[in-house]
């Protein structure tokens, strides 16, 4: 397998349609893309699923490490689309991953676009917004290449990579017009960065957003037209060329932390339910592997109306719980998930999880919904974007997803705030009930209140914080599922 970054000069330049455009100019050159996104995003991977019918794969230093980025987009190499034509299926030639960058190439305070090529020693494609430029395109470029020398990666990445380096081998247009306008900004490149295509202006290509982000690929996807036709402005073979080998060291484990247990035979296997449907959409497609791996995982869709099914644990995974929260509140399994956490069921609530785990949830229009009411406190919703950012969280004592003193990172990223008091309703100003119990003191980010994060009631934890599964929160959340089962 071969790869390469599709880095932008900043957000909003069109990178996600870049990286579509670009996926399809491989498959119709003979190649086979492999999906991938740099930073912490449900959203954009979604698109790339979407349009080409396999899961796409979230690659955070922070979150995942050096080795654990590695072990990811390895694994996502092994579910290629064809039959690879040589005996170990590993070794794919036809298999090249197109990781779509977050933000800026440097930016990022936790990690980056470029942490993610230097971990992964693969080059990068610079994807410019060309609407108002040509030559200007070519300075970029060779400002971004250049900048590369002096960019500070994170200090995990320094250390685990040997000569760790941003390689700004190419270019992408996007914006740009065939004709005359492509031409001048090809022409204009300086020696060492490659013209592989343009994206003209398209209608069809633009995806409607909300807060969080653009809506999801199985809502709104880009239509299969524009991409194809913006295919066809992009060099399936250039871009082929200037992707190197990806670092591929074989996992230690092949799912989680290295050395983690599995959850038995099928026979023996506790079962988890997770939450799957419009109000519950952010899973990252390792969490998936890694809970089917030691447990049989249960869906279930709240939304829909469907019942919490016979289970071992519960894991209500974040999304858009106000915009169904009428249909949440009316769903039998938020009462039913009520009566098994009182009788110890081990629950797992993400951001909207945790919203769902609350007493209330009030919308940015005043409307407020009865939730589950097993976490103490309501969930109001904001105009703007309460916290974004990566986190750390440090456990304060032993629990159903982290041991006392293990460090687990992730991020978070939210419009809503969290408040205790005042009968749970959900008032930022109000005081936090003092016997309200945390399961994390936050080291990095925001959290529920600023210091904590991880409400906890029974054997129920809910944060703002979404963790990979790399953090082994769901190997400890199956092992309190084994427990359970076992019963007293």
């Amino acid at each position: 397998m071969h790869g390469l970054v599709l880095g932008g000069t900043a957000s909003g330049v069109g990178k996600t349609v870049a990286a579509l455009a670009v996926s399809r100019a491989l498959a119709d050159a003979g190649y086979d893309p492999i999906p991938a996104k740099a930073g912490p995003d449900y959203i954009d991977p979604s698109h790339h699923a979407a349009t080409l019918d396999r899961p796409s794969r979230t690659l955070d230093t922070w979150m995942q490490g050096v080795e654990g980025v590695r072990r990811n987009l390895h694994r996502a190499g092994e579910g290629t689309n064809r039959e690879p034509p040589a005996a170990d299926p590993d070794e794919d030639p036809d298999g090249v991953a197109v990781v779509e960058g977050m933000m800026g190439l440097y930016d990022g305070s936790a990690t980056s676009t470029a942490a993610t090529a230097a971990a992964l020693d693969v080059p990068v494609v610079l994807v410019v917004d060309a609407g108002a430029g040509m030559q200007s395109v070519g300075a970029t470029a060779l400002g971004f290449r250049e900048y590369a020398a002096h960019a500070d990666l994170p200090a995990d990445v320094r250390e685990s990579v040997d000569d760790p380096r941003v390689d700004v081998v190419g270019v992408v247009a996007q914006k740009a017009h065939t004709g005359r306008h492509a031409d001048g900004i090809r022409e204009a490149l300086p020696d060492g960065i490659v013209w592989l295509g343009h994206v003209p202006p398209a209608e069809g290509l633009t995806v409607p957003d909300r807060h969080l982000g653009l809506e999801m690929g199985d809502e709104t996807p880009v239509p299969e037209a524009a991409i194809a036709e913006a295919a066809e402005t992009i060099d399936g073979e250039a871009v082929a060329r200037v992707a190197e080998a990806v670092a591929r060291p074989k996992p230690r484990n092949e799912g989680g932390r290295p050395g983690s247990e599995t959850g038995g035979s099928d026979g023996d296997r506790p079962t988890v339910a997770v939450a799957a449907d419009d109000a519950f959409r952010f899973v990252y497609p390792a969490t998936w592997e890694r809970l089917r791996e030691l447990a049989t995982v249960e869906p279930f869709a709240p939304v829909a109306g469907d019942d919490l099914p016979d289970c071992d644990a519960v894991y209500l995974p974040g999304g858009y719980p106000e915009n169904h929260a009428a249909a949440l509140s009316s769903s039998p399994a938020l009462s039913t998930l009520a009566d098994r956490a009182a009788d110890g069921l081990p629950v797992l609530g993400e951001c909207g999880g945790l919203m769902a785990l609350s007493a209330s949830l009030t919308t940015v229009d005043g409307e407020t919904h009865r939730m589950a009411g097993i976490l103490p406190g309501g969930v109001r919703m904001h105009d703007r974007y309460r916290a974004l950012d990566h986190v750390e969280l440090r456990a304060t004592a032993d629990g159903v997803t982290a041991a006392a003193g293990e460090r687990h990172r992730g991020h978070e990223f939210h419009y809503s705030s969290h408040a205790l008091g005042n009968g749970g309703g959900g008032h930022p100003e109000t005081t936090p009930d003092a016997d309200a119990r945390f399961a994390f003191e936050v080291e990095r980010g925001e959290g529920i209140d600023g210091d904590r994060d991880g409400l906890v009631a029974h054997r129920t934890v809910g944060t703002y914080a979404h963790r990979h599964s790399a953090s082994g929160a769901f190997d400890r959340l199956v092992a309190a599922a084994a427990e359970y089962a076992r019963g007293p």
